[in-house]
C-alpha cells in the first residue's frame, strides 16, 4: 500500500514544470486520464464478468423455423437422441443430451473460438495506448538530455521571478519613466541639441551625454532618478541577484547552442498524432464486431454430439458503450495534436524576441534568444506572459549594471575608500582601485586626491561629480575604457595633464582620450602590432596640442603616423618596443622640438640616422637592442645640446675616438655591453659628470681617467679591475664609486682625497682590509659603503665611529 506522504510526494511533481505545459497539454493530460479509467473500469468489468453461455442448435431447429413461417406459428417437436445414453427429460422444455460440464466446456471453448480478439483485449489495448500516449507527453521532462536543462530553467525561472531585484527593478523603471514623462512634458524644448535621444545600452532618452569607444559621438546615459526606497536593496538579496545574473548568463550560454528540446518536443507531438491516426484507423474496423450474439462450431462432435452453437457475449453492451466513448477521445486528443503541430510550425519558435518588454521598461537592451532556450520562454508565455517579463530582467546588463552600481556604493563607502589613499613618492595623495564592477560614487568626494588609479573596471563610468576633485591632475586607466559624461569630460579636458592608458588591444582606448586638449603627458601601454599601427590613435592625436611627452610601449615595426601630428609639440618621446624590431624611423626627424628620446627594445643594430636630424636632443637612450657598433657617434657633433647618451644593455665591443666631438657631453651609460677596455678619447670629455661602465670586460681603469675633473659618478661595477690608478682619486668631485664584483685587492690610502664620496661598492672584490683613510672621506656613512661585514669590522674602532656617525652635512654648493 502507498503511504499519504509517498502519494503527496507524487503530486508535487507536477506543480515543478505547470509552468511549462500549455494548455493543450493540460488537456490532453486529464483526457489520458480519463482514457486510463475507462482502460481500468472496462478491464475490471471483464476480469469479474467477462463470459459467453452457448446453446446447441438443433436439427429439428431449421424445420421448425421453417414452419413457423408458413403457419405463423411455431410448432415444436421433440428430438430423440441417437445415441441414446444420458438422455435427459425435461417436462417444461426441450430434452437434450447435454449434461452441466459440457455446458462449461463449450462456453469455454467457443469464448476462444466465436468471441472476436478486439472483444477480449479492448480494455489491455486502451491501458497500452494511454500509457504510450502519457509517455510521449512527459518524456521531454525525463529525457537525460533534456530534463537538466529544464529543471535547471525552471529553479532559475522561480528564482528570478521572487527575486527582490526583479521587482526593484521593474518598480524604478516605473519611477523612470514617469519622470521622463513629466520632463516631456515641461522641458522638452530646453535640450540642447548635441545630446543624443539614444543611449549605447539601449536605454531611453537622456540629458547626458557619453563619449563612447567608437567615435567622437556622445551616446547618451539615462539621468539617474534618485528613488530612496527602490535603490537600497538587502545585502543579502544584492548577493543573490548577483548569483542570479551569473546563472542566467551560463544557463544561456549552455541552452543556445542547441535545439534539441524543441526537436524533442516536435517528435513526440509528431508520435502522438500518428498514433491517434493508428488508433482510429483499426478501431474503426473492429467497432461493429463487439456484438451480442455469435455462432459457434466447436468441431467436438464426437464429445457432445453438436456441430453448432449460439452463444451470447454478456459483456458485448457495456464494452461497444466504452469503445464508443474511447474513439470520442481519442478524436478529441487527436484534434489538440494537430492544433499543437499548426502552433509549433506556424511562429519561429526557435527565436523569441523581448521586444514588448523593452518597449515597456528602461532595459531596452535585452538580447533576443534563440534554440532551445527561446523555446523554453514561448513555452512559459502560454503559462503566463509576466514571467519573461520578469526573467527578462536578468538578461539587461543595464538591470546588471544597476545592481553592481547599488552594491558597490554600498560596500566602498567615503571612510572605507579614504582609508585606501596613500602618498606615492612624488608625495602625491593616490586611489588604486582593481578589479571592482564600477567607480564607486564616493570616490568623487575625495575632493583632494591627486591621482586616480582605476585597474580592470570594465564598466567604469565617470560621473559630472568628478568636477569636485579640483587637485586631480594625473588618471590611470588599466584595461579600463571608461566612459564619461560630457560635463566630466569637460573638466578632465581642462584639468587633467597626464594620463595613462593600459590596453590588450587598441579598440580598449576610450576615444574621448584623443579630445584633451590640455593633456601635457600621455602614456599608451598595449598591443599595437603592424596591422593596427594606422589605428593608434584611433582617431588622429592632432587635438593634443598641448602635449609634451609620449610614451608607447608595445611592439610597433614603425612610429605611427598619427604621431607625426603631435610631433611640433613632443618634448619627450619613449618608445619601448618590447623587442619587436622597429625599422622604419624616418618619421623622427619631423620631431624638432623632441629633448628627451628613448628607443628600448627595438632591436636597433645601429644607431638610426633620423636621430642626427633633432637638434634639440639633450638625452638620448638606446637601452636594450642589438647596437654593436658605434661609428656613427661622430655625427652627434651636429647635436650640440646633447648631454646624456644611454648605450647600456647592448653589444658595443668598442668605442671609437670620435666620441671625444661630443663636447658637451655629461653623462655616458655604456653598462652591460662587451668593452675590454677604455679609450683615453672618453676621458677628454671634460664636462662628464656621470660614466657607467658596469658589467662589461674591462681589465684596467686608465691613467687618463684622471682628466675628468668633473666626474662625480663613476661605475665600474663587474669587471675584470685588479688595480685602481692614483690618478682615480685626482677625481676629488666623486660622489658615487661603484667597485664591487671585481678583481681589486687594495685600497690605496690616497681615497681620503675623495672628501665628497657619499657612496662607495666595494662588495665582490678580492680584499684583505679596508684604508683608515676612509674616515677622513666626510660625508661617507655606512650606510653608504658597501662591503661585506668582515671587512668593516676590522676597521679601527675611531674609523667605525665615524662612520657610525649619523649627521646631515650640506653638500658644498654646486654639488
Amino acid at each position: 500500500m502507498f503511504t499519504l506522504a509517498e502519494v503527496a510526494s507524487l503530486n508535487d511533481i507536477q506543480p515543478t514544470y505547470r509552468i511549462l505545459k500549455p494548455w493543450w497539454d493540460v488537456f490532453m493530460d486529464y483526457l489520458a486520464v480519463v482514457m486510463l479509467m475507462v482502460a481500468i473500469f472496462a478491464g475490471t468489468m471483464q476480469l469479474t464478468k467477462d463470459q459467453v453461455v452457448c446453446l446447441p442448435v438443433l436439427q429439428s431447429t431449421v424445420n421448425s423455423k421453417a414452419q413457423a413461417s408458413t403457419s405463423g406459428k411455431a410448432d415444436f417437436t421433440t428430438v430423440e437422441a441417437t445415441t441414446g445414453q444420458g438422455e435427459q427429460k425435461d417436462s417444461s422444455g426441450r430434452k437434450t443430451n447435454l449434461d452441466f460440464q459440457q455446458y462449461v466446456f463449450i462456453n469455454q471453448m467457443c469464448y476462444h473460438l466465436a468471441l472476436p480478439w478486439y472483444s477480449k483485449y479492448f480494455p489491455y489495448l486502451v491501458l497500452i495506448h494511454t500509457i504510450i500516449l502519457i509517455v510521449s507527453s512527459n518524456f521531454w521532462f525525463k529525457y537525460p538530455k533534456t530534463c537538466s536543462k529544464i529543471e535547471h530553467f525552471v529553479s532559475i525561472l522561480g528564482k528570478c521571478f521572487e527575486s527582490p531585484w526583479t521587482t526593484k527593478a521593474l518598480s524604478e523603471t516605473a519611477c523612470e519613466d514617469s519622470e521622463e514623462n513629466k520632463q516631456r512634458l515641461t522641458g522638452a524644448s530646453s535640450l540642447p541639441k548635441y545630446v543624443s535621444t539614444s543611449s549605447d545600452e539601449g536605454s531611453p532618452s537622456a540629458t547626458t551625454p557619453m563619449i563612447t569607444k567608437s567615435g567622437f559621438k556622445f551616446s547618451a546615459d539615462k539621468p539617474m532618478i534618485e528613488v530612496p526606497s527602490v535603490t537600497i536593496l538587502d545585502k543579502k538579496d544584492g548577493e543573490q541577484a548577483k548569483a542570479l545574473f551569473e546563472k542566467v548568463r551560463k544557463f544561456r550560454a549552455h541552452v543556445e547552442d542547441s535545439d534539441l528540446i524543441y526537436k524533442l518536443y516536435v517528435g513526440q507531438t509528431v508520435i502522438k498524432t500518428v498514433k491517434f491516426i493508428f488508433i482510429l484507423c483499426y478501431t474503426a474496423n473492429f467497432v461493429n464486431t463487439i456484438s451480442f450474439e455469435h455462432i459457434c462450431n466447436p468441431k467436438v462432435e464426437h464429445l457432445i454430439g453438436y456441430t453448432q452453437f449460439e452463444c451470447t457475449h454478456n459483456m458485448a453492451y457495456m464494452l461497444k458503450k466504452l469503445l464508443i466513448s474511447y474513439i470520442s477521445l481519442i478524436c478529441v486528443y487527436g484534434f489538440i495534436c494537430l492544433y499543437t503541430l499548426f502552433w509549433l510550425f506556424r511562429i519561429p519558435l526557435k527565436e523569441y524576441s523581448f521586444e514588448k518588454v523593452r518597449e515597456e521598461s528602461s532595459f531596452s537592451d535585452i538580447p533576443d534568444v534563440k534554440n532551445d532556450f527561446a523555446f523554453l520562454l514561448h513555452m512559459v508565455d502560454q503559462y503566463d506572459q509576466l514571467y519573461s517579463k520578469r526573467f527578462g530582467v536578468f538578461l539587461s546588463e543595464v538591470s546588471e549594471n544597476k545592481l553592481r552600481e547599488i552594491s558597490l556604493n554600498h560596500e566602498w563607502t567615503f571612510e572605507k575608500l579614504r582609508q585606501h589613499v596613500s602618498r606615492n613618492a612624488q608625495d602625491k595623495q593616490e586611489l588604486h582601485l582593481f578589479m571592482l564592477s564600477g567607480v564607486p560614487d564616493a570616490v568623487f568626494d575625495l575632493t583632494d586626491l591627486d591621482v586616480l588609479k582605476l585597474e580592470l573596471i570594465p564598466e567604469a563610468k565617470i560621473p559630472a561629480k568628478i568636477s569636485q576633485m579640483t587637485n586631480l591632475q594625473e588618471l590611470h586607466l588599466c584595461h579600463c575604457p571608461a566612459k564619461v559624461e560630457q560635463t566630466a569630460f569637460s573638466f578632465l579636458r581642462d584639468h587633467l595633464r597626464c594620463l595613462h592608458v593600459k590596453f590588450t588591444d587598441v579598440a580598449e582606448i576610450p576615444a574621448w582620450v584623443y579630445l584633451l586638449k590640455n593633456l601635457r603627458e600621455l602614456y599608451l601601454i598595449g598591443n599595437l602590432n603592424s596591422e593596427n599601427n594606422k589605428m593608434i590613435g584611433l582617431e588622429s592625436l592632432r587635438e593634443l596640442r598641448h602635449l609634451k611627452i609620449l610614451h608607447v610601449k608595445s611592439n610597433l615595426t614603425k612610429i605611427p603616423p598619427n604621431i607625426t601630428d603631435v610631433a611640433p609639440h613632443l618634448t619627450k618621446l619613449v618608445i619601448h618596443n618590447d623587442g619587436t624590431k622597429l625599422v622604419v624611423l624616418n618619421s623622427l626627424k619631423k620631431m624638432t622640438n623632441v629633448a628627451e628620446l628613448e628607443l628600448q627594445s627595438c632591436e636597433l643594430e645601429r644607431i638610426p640616422h633620423a636621430i642626427f636630424s633633432l637638434s634639440n636632443l639633450q638625452e638620448l637612450d638606446l637601452k636594450s637592442n642589438s647596437i654593436r657598433t658605434i661609428e656613427e657617434i661622430i655625427s652627434f657633433q651636429h647635436l650640440k645640446r646633447l648631454t646624456c647618451l644611454k648605450l647600456w644593455h647592448n653589444k658595443i665591443v668598442n668605442i671609437p675616438s670620435s666620441i671625444t666631438h661630443i663636447k658637451n657631453l655629461e653623462s655616458l651609460y655604456l653598462s652591460n655591453n662587451k668593452l675590454e677596455s677604455l679609450p683615453a678619447a672618453v676621458f677628454s670629455l671634460q664636462k662628464l659628470r656621470c660614466l657607467d661602465v658596469s658589467y662589461n670586460s674591462i681589465l684596467l681603469i686608465p691613467v687618463e681617467i684622471g682628466l675628468l675633473q668633473n666626474l662625480q659618478h663613476f661605475h665600474i661595477t663587474g669587471n675584470k679591475i685588479d688595480v685602481l690608478p692614483k690618478q682615480l682619486f685626482k677625481c676629488v668631485k666623486l660622489r658615487t664609486l661603484s667597485l664591487g664584483q671585481n678583481c681589486i685587492t687594495s685600497i690605496p690610502d690616497k681615497i681620503s682625497q675623495l672628501v665628497q664620496l657619499t657612496h662607495l661598492e666595494l662588495k665582490g672584490n678580492c680584499l684583505d682590509r679596508l684604508p683608515a683613510t676612509l674616515g677622513q672621506c666626510q660625508l661617507l656613512r655606512k650606510s653608504g659603503l658597501v662591503v661585506e661585514d668582515h671587512l668593516f669590522d676590522a676597521l679601527p674602532s675611531e674609523v667605525k665611529e665615524v662612520l657610525n656617525q649619523d649627521t646631515s652635512i650640506p653638500f658644498a654648493n654646486g654639488i
